[in-house]
């Protein structure tokens, strides 16, 4: 059973928010490299260590959802129901991620990550970081650690989906295009006739290779 957040959470939520778009709304206004730290919490009317309080660095402040991304894709795995499929589960996160990311008003924000070169390292190494994360979360679903070269690879095919997908005219048939050759990769490790219950803990399933 999930709690509810309590007030205090709620108000660190909503301050975070408030932050997130204040940032958002004068980077999209001036530019990116107009804008600084001091000029995004003023904006806001909070102070500067408020701000880094709840982001680590300007970068985060346009890749804002980037741990609730990686949360959702880790718990797309550990928390689907027994018996269900590691591919489609993942597929149908993605979907919902590539939804989001594509939806209207959201190509404004996109050619600013991919115009000043510090916005483009620090997405590249979220991906990476997401990459791990998924891995690290497939390979103990397969009671494995760490996680073999397989885990790795499949949860790179499955981050590296969204850019093209989220491009696509169609990014839903985007992403079904996609985790259809996803889903055959897997297959071939032999990864996918195994289910939690059906691995033991410790012991890399056949064609697994560590």
């Amino acid at each position: 059973m999930t709690v509810p957040p309590g007030r205090r959470e709620r108000k660190k939520a909503a301050t975070r928010q408030k932050i997130a778009d204040t940032a958002l709304g004068l980077f999209l206004e001036r530019g990116y490299d107009a804008v600084g730290i001091r000029d995004v919490a003023a904006e806001a009317d909070v102070a500067v260590t408020t701000l880094f309080s709840h982001f680590a660095s300007k970068e985060a402040l346009v890749l804002e959802q980037d741990r609730d991304f990686e949360h959702r894709l880790t718990q797309a795995v550990a928390g689907r129901a027994p018996g269900e499929p590691l591919i489609p589960a993942l597929r149908r996160e993605m979907r919902a991620m590539v939804r989001h990311c594509a939806a209207e008003g959201a190509a404004p924000i996109w050619r600013m990550i991919d115009g000043p070169s510090d916005l483009r390292e620090y997405e590249a190494s979220m991906r990476l970081r997401h990459a791990e994360s998924l891995a690290t979360a497939i390979a103990a679903d397969l009671g494995l650690s760490p996680a073999p070269t397989a885990c790795r690879t499949i949860a790179r095919f499955v981050i590296d989906a969204h850019s093209p997908a989220r491009e696509a005219a169609d990014p839903d048939a985007a992403v079904d295009e996609i985790f259809r050759m996803i889903e055959a990769a897997w297959a071939v490790t032999g990864s996918s006739r195994h289910g939690r219950e059906a691995v033991t803990p410790g012991k890399a399933p056949a064609h697994i290779s560590r």
